[in-house]
């Protein structure tokens, strides 16, 4: 019986053999998101056949993330199926792209049922235009940089530890801004604290936004496959005119000066939230990644 253990920081080299296996544009396959949102979907971890098992609790309900890795599937879905029957779970997976899909229906046809998350689809972007802003569909975040420049004596920094308490107090600020918190601000601020407490480990890159000497923006990410760079978080005040597009635009410069190999920014999910939804539609995304809960007929 193949036996799972807890996620912790050691299980990085382990995860990212998989990860480099997988060579995915998707969020959900980087053991910095693996890592950072533990504590929200408390999951364990396994391999059976060259590939990656992963239990989770999603909505208080147990799935199974699709088993990344290469080689034969099948080894691996009869593991996490014989799991799931121990533990008297239905067989749910997550995270499963079109490309998981074929090879689910190639393996087991008619086994699965798939039903499209919406609101798991992550937003990408070709780098060099939120690098640059340019062409029709992106001159309004043009014209907010351009007003952001000429209103503000600004700077941004690679974000290092020195600039960490910085970031948490703009963090604090940030969330006053609710009157009502969104759904996940709570999970979100434990995954944020976590990726600065295992930086290094987690081998995450960043960058900060000063305006007239204060700290009005940062972001973080880490490379996730081959020609695809994650950003998992970003964060800037609303009610500065340009702050959001500046953050983006230049990390975006900085990871393309960093990593040249980087075509694709991945900016994850809207996770349901409208304003969230069509604040990332206004960049203009290259594609959306879709992603679907395969379930056992």
């Amino acid at each position: 019986m193949t036996v799972f253990h807890r996620v912790t920081i050691e299980d990085k080299p382990f995860v990212d053999g998989f990860v480099r296996a997988e060579d995915s544009r998707s969020a959900d396959f980087n053991f910095g998101n693996i890592y950072m949102w533990d504590t929200a979907y408390r999951q364990f971890l396994a391999s059976e056949g060259g590939r990656l098992l992963t239990t989770l609790k999603y909505e208080d309900l147990p799935f199974f993330a699709f088993p990344i890795g290469s080689g034969d599937l099948r080894p691996a879905v009869e593991a996490i199926s014989a799991h799931a029957a121990e533990e008297g779970w239905p067989l749910r997976l997550r995270g499963v792209t079109g490309e998981h899909r074929d090879l689910l229906e190639a393996a087991y046809p008619g086994r699965f049922d798939f039903e499209e998350d919406r609101d798991c689809f992550d937003y990408v972007y070709l780098a060099e235009k939120l690098a640059s802003f340019s062409g029709k569909k992106l001159h309004g975040k043009r014209n907010f940089c351009n007003r952001f420049e000429k209103e503000h004596s600004w700077e941004f920094r690679r974000l290092t530890r020195a600039l960490f308490p910085n970031c948490m107090e703009m963090l604090g600020f940030w969330q006053r801004e609710f009157d009502t918190p969104p759904d996940g601000l709570e999970e979100e601020h434990g995954a944020i604290i976590r990726a600065l407490m295992r930086w290094d480990a987690l081998g995450l890159e960043g960058g900060v936004l000063f305006a007239d000497d204060v700290c009005v923006g940062f972001t973080i990410g880490e490379k996730i496959s081959s020609d695809t760079f994650d950003v998992h978080f970003e964060k800037a005040y609303a009610s500065i005119p340009g702050a959001y597009p500046m953050v983006c635009r230049e990390f975006a410069r900085q990871i393309l000066a960093d990593h040249p190999e980087i075509v694709y920014l991945n900016r994850e999910d809207d996770m349901g939230h409208e304003n969230l939804r069509s604040a990332k539609l206004e960049y203009h995304p290259e594609f959306l990644l879709k992603k679907y809960t395969a379930r056992e007929k």
